[in-house]
């Protein structure tokens, strides 16, 4: 029998199991990875993840995540990046990246950074640039701009009422536009993965 006080640990080994493989285990799978020797367990595990929004139902009967299955622990409190405070456990509440990075998931692009141009904005090469795709942007975004038929992120700025591309490095000139400038989308967020 199934523990519910466990769930939190299964459900993080489920998660885990997704990252890897992209799709849920069978019910014998998940038996073993759990350490549950009956499918009945299994079974109620399941309907308690359901319960708890996240798992759902497809029309095909397979068991399938939901947005929450998503969603990360949120601290209530954030962490300074100065002198240290009292610790505080992790919130409650569950933050899914999409949620919070994209505003209009059918128009947005992950487009993967390359050079140090832009490196005094906090902008490395190896980030990945989450883009809203739009043909207008504001002076001050930094956006991906075809220029002179090449791709290119920079921050969008003005000069004698002409439009250029500013770098966000003193090693790189101001890009002022021989011919066309065309804005491909603006940069709403960056995701940087962190090695060991």
């Amino acid at each position: 029998m199934t523990e519910p006080t466990r769930d939190a640990e299964y459900l993080g080994k489920l998660q885990d199991y997704y990252s890897e493989y992209r799709s849920l285990p069978s019910y014998a799978r998940m038996g073993l990875l759990l350490g549950m020797a009956a499918k009945s367990a299994v079974g109620k595990l399941l309907t308690r993840l359901q319960n708890q929004g996240y798992l759902e139902r497809a029309p095909d009967g397979q068991w399938i995540p939901t947005r929450q299955f998503f969603e990360r622990p949120l601290s209530e409190h954030p962490v300074p990046a100065g002198l240290p405070v009292a610790a505080n456990d992790v919130g409650t509440d569950g933050l899914a990246l999409d949620d919070y990075l994209i505003e209009k998931p059918s128009s947005t692009v992950l487009i993967p950074v390359k050079g140090d141009s832009m490196i005094d904005a906090g902008i490395q090469p190896g980030d990945i640039a989450v883009v809203e795709r739009r043909h207008t942007a504001s002076l001050g975004d930094i956006v991906v701009a075809i220029v002179d038929n090449e791709f290119t992120l920079k921050t969008l700025g003005k000069e004698r009422g002409e439009y250029v591309l500013m770098p966000a490095n003193p090693a790189y000139p101001v890009i002022r536009p021989r011919g066309a400038l065309e804005i491909f989308g603006v940069m709403v967020g960056l995701v940087r993965k962190y090695r060991h």
